[in-house]
Formats: structure tokens, sequence, C-alpha cells
């Protein structure tokens, strides 16, 4: 039996010219960046047209474009580089990545304070809580634009206004959205956004940090003059083309996939509903990643759940890979006021374009006899 690949959020097939693109700069360009004799130079023209071609697309400078090893270490270098000096306030949601909560956490060993913003029972913040912050002691304001777990969409434009009227940095983790959605570091009016290449079919181990020209981060990693100082290690030429590639062949085709997209987690979600009741879905259904379904079958538990799907050929996910050890419910179901029999039964589906609709009408039947099925057993 043939898998049905539904968790995408987790990371992504990467395409056919991404692979061969970096096979080819692998064998081509592999002479150190840094170096001043033309192998090196050649070297450093891929990577600069790369650093261009994702600056243009993500609405940022090529000079704002600091190459990391992805999405986790992009959000550490943020919170790490904005939290220099005096301790002081941090504020972010319930429920951030762990690359976000447990940066966060370190500080807050340091005497750093944690305000946890409110958040509804859709997932989306409540912008009549700005006002009331402790202006005059945050240091930093760090936000999910689209949930890893729920897919639910941030409107920041409210709280990156008050961010910048009063100086504060706001670091935006925006490493499920890049690729799925447009995003625009400048009309967003961040301070930074955190990205990796593995969420949109590029290659795993090679992400980017904006970082706004007028921001000066204090580096945390040192042994290198590389990425202007910010980032030390030779530039993974290779890896970068291949993050640029993924890119390129996602903003070509951007509305399109998106549809597209949408429409396979739509038929997916409308086919649970229908074949599955009492299903019900967890967070925001008109703010929401086009390709992400968390949805809970109550009286059952999501592990079994999970276990089962795995066996029956379907992989999705409890939620956050970089938190499956944990056998907590997801604090952003929690933080929603979902009740336990939805937050202990809740899975997360995450197509992409490689999905076909044969794919998803298949794992609607699967998802269907196992609920089906677990239901019956826990009733005997």
């Amino acid at each position: 039996m043939s898998h049905i690949y539904l968790d995408n959020n987790a990371t992504t097939k990467p395409f056919p010219e991404v692979i061969e693109a970096v096979a080819h700069h692998l064998g081509e360009h592999y002479a150190n960046p840094g170096s001043r004799h033309a192998p090196g130079q050649a070297a450093r023209q891929v990577l600069e047209t790369a650093r261009e071609s994702m600056a243009e697309i993500l609405g940022a400078n090529p000079s704002e474009v600091v190459f990391t090893s992805g999405g986790t270490e992009s959000t550490n270098l943020a919170i790490f580089g904005c939290t220099q000096g005096e301790p002081g306030t941090i504020a972010l949601t319930i429920g951030e990545h762990p690359a976000t909560l447990e940066a966060c956490q370190h500080l807050e060993q340091q005497d750093w304070k944690l305000l946890m913003l409110d958040i509804d029972e859709d997932g989306r913040l409540l912008e009549e809580q700005y006002d009331s912050l402790p202006w005059d002691d945050l240091k930093l304001v760090t936000i999910i634009l689209g949930h890893n777990e729920t897919g639910v969409i941030q409107d920041v434009a409210p709280l990156a206004a008050r961010c910048n009227e009063h100086g504060v940095p706001f670091h935006l983790d925006a490493v499920q959205a890049v690729g799925k959605i447009p995003v625009n570091f400048h009309e967003l009016g961040v301070t930074t956004l955190a990205l990796g290449a593995h969420k949109f079919h590029g290659p795993r181990g090679i992400g980017a940090l904006l970082v706004r020209d007028d921001v000066r981060l204090a580096p945390f990693e040192f042994g290198g003059h590389q990425e202007a100082g910010r980032r030390p290690g030779t530039e993974p030429v290779a890896l970068i083309a291949g993050m640029a590639k993924a890119l390129e062949i996602w903003n070509a085709e951007r509305d399109e996939r998106l549809r597209n997209i949408a429409a396979l987690r739509d038929r997916l979600e409308d086919g649970l509903l229908a074949g599955c009741p009492p299903a019900v879905v967890n967070g925001s259904r008109e703010h929401r990643l086009p390709n992400t379904l968390n949805i809970a079958f109550p009286g059952l538990q999501g592990e079994a759940l999970l276990i089962a799907l795995d066996l029956e050929g379907v992989a999705c996910s409890l939620g956050s890979t970089c938190a499956s050890g944990s056998a907590e419910p997801a604090p952003i179901l929690v933080a929603m006021n979902r009740p336990s029999e939805v937050y202990n039964a809740s899975l997360r589906f995450s197509v992409s374009c490689e999905n076909t609709i044969e794919e998803i009408d298949k794992a609607i039947q699967r998802i269907g006899a196992v609920v089906k099925r677990l239901r019956t057993m826990a009733k005997t």
C-alpha cells in the first residue's frame, strides 16, 4: 500500500528542479564564495543572484537577506540578536513554535519576563489588548504568522504599527507562510522575518532571516565575517541556489497554486466532516494557510489515530513535529479553549501541490474507515 503524504507542514518533497539545481551547483560552483580567485567569484555570483531573487519575491532588499541553516536558527538569531542589554519583557503567543518558545524561556532564566498575548477561540490575536501592553518595558514582540499546527494566519499590521510607534523590535516567524501565501517583508512592517526552504519544496538545512536595513543584530555565533558579520560560516552555495529555485517555482504559479492547494484542503475537510461525524475543525476557517487542516474526531485519542492511519497508508501528524515527543496537549488548542475531548482527538493534515484529487479521495476513505473502526472498538 502506497502512503498518501499529508504532512507537508513537517517537511515537503524537494521539487525535481531543486534537486537538479543543488546537484549542478555542488559540482560546478564548489569554490568558497569568500575567495578572491575566479572560481570563488563564480560561486559568489550564484550566491548573490539567489539573494537578489529571493529579496524581490519577498519584498525585501538584497542586503536584508541573511542566509542561515533554517527557520529554527533564523528565529534564534532574531530573538537573541534583539535582546541585548538590560532584561525587559518579551511578548509572544501561547502555542509559538518551539524555536521561539524555548529561546524565550532561555531568556526568562536570565531575568527576562514573558508576556503571553491573548487569542480568541479561532486562534487569532485580540487587537484590543495592544493598548494595555507594557510598552515602556517591552523589548521584543515575536509572533508566528501562519501557525504550524492550526494554519491560522495572524493580522500583524496593527501590532507592527504599535511596535514601530514605540520602537520595539518585532520578529515574525513566517516559516510556514513563505511559499504558501504572499509574504512582503516591507509591507508587513516587521523588524525580522524567519523562513526555511524545506517548507516550500526546497532543500533541508538552509533558510534565511530577513533583517531590516536600519537594524543591527548582535550576533550570537562567532567565527567569520560572512553575511555582513551577522552569521558566520561559509555559505552553502548549492543549498542557497536550491532554496531560491524553490521559491521562484512557487512564485511563478503563485495564484493558481494557492487555489489548487486550497481546493484539495477543502475537499479533504468536506469529506471528513461528512464522513466522520462528529468532527470539529480547529482554528479560523477564513484566515488560514491554504494547505492546513487541523481537525478533531471527538471520542478518540490522537495518538491512536495517528498510528492507525500510518498503518493504513496515510501520513499526518498530531501537530508540531519539533514537539512530537511531548505527551502534553497542544498548547495552542488549549489556549483556544478547546475541550479535552477535542484537543486530545486532533490531527493535522497538510497538503501540497504534489497531492492529487485521487489521493485526497483515497485518504478520505481510509481516514473514515479508521475513525469508524476505532469508535466501534471504543464502544465495546
